[in-house]
């Protein structure tokens, strides 16, 4: 499983500030979802950069991430956010209950069955998980000129990435079955919501560097790949728009 290559799992850090500054942040529904019952204390793990993080403490929320990364902490506690560096498996919560667990495109690097055991551990009962992810497909052109890069250029990345699409579906039934299973949460729930946000061929190059699977690709191979990447974005007017998928599995804890 994917939790498991914690070489991709360790590359965000690399360039913290540049995954601060490109990866999208949330919508609006998701977090009127998330806080649609008082949540004061909310622990974010894989907390990252903190883009969901300041979401829920700009609605006044008392938030504290848990982060693997000590240089992905670093950028969230620029912002102001309280992040204590760990992985979450292995965390210790000292006593602690939340009222609202979030994970926000970071729960596929957490093993599913020890990650889901410890969210029971530490949200109180009658509290909520929320693991959430942002899914983005390029526009129907755009998907077909990346896609034929791809093909041509790195043919079993572009089958995998989930850039293009691939590769998501798994990650909300894979957390979906870890809270199932541990017999202490209610039958979870699966939401989405659809959105758009628009590329330019610089900024889409900086977002692909900012996923691990283009991050950790050797060098020799990267270049010529971005190289036709910007061409193909470049001949579709300079940008595309990505089409976004918010998707999060919820669930209660129960008593």
């Amino acid at each position: 499983m994917l939790h498991e290559d914690r070489r991709r799992a360790g590359s965000f850090g690399a360039d913290a500030d540049r995954y601060d500054r490109v990866r999208p942040s949330y919508p609006d529904a998701l977090i009127d979802h998330l806080l649609a019952e008082p949540a004061p204390a909310v622990l974010d793990v894989g907390c990252g950069t903190g883009i969901a993080s300041a979401l829920f403490a700009a609605r006044g929320c008392e938030v504290l991430g848990v982060e693997p990364d000590a240089r992905m902490a670093e950028v969230a506690r620029r912002r102001g956010l309280t992040v204590e560096v760990g992985g979450f498996e292995d965390w210790d919560a000292a006593g602690r209950r939340f009222d609202l667990l979030v994970c926000g495109q970071a729960w596929h690097w957490i093993d599913p069955a020890r990650g889901s055991a410890k969210a029971a551990e530490c949200v109180r009962p009658d509290g909520r998980v929320g693991i959430f992810w942002n899914f983005g497909t390029p526009e129907p052109a755009a998907l077909k000129a990346l896609d034929a890069v791809y093909d041509r250029v790195e043919p079993e990345l572009g089958a995998a990435t989930v850039l293009l699409g691939h590769g998501r579906d798994d990650r909300l039934e894979i957390a979906a079955s870890g809270l199932r299973e541990t017999g202490k949460f209610t039958e979870p729930e699966q939401h989405r919501w659809t959105w758009t946000r628009r590329y330019t061929t610089a900024e889409w190059q900086e977002h692909l560097l900012s996923h691990s699977d283009h991050q950790t690709l050797d060098p020799a191979r990267r270049a010529p790949l971005l190289a036709a990447v910007a061409e193909a974005t470049d001949a579709l007017g300079g940008g595309f728009d990505l089409v976004y998928t918010t998707a999060a599995v919820t669930a209660r804890r129960l008593a």
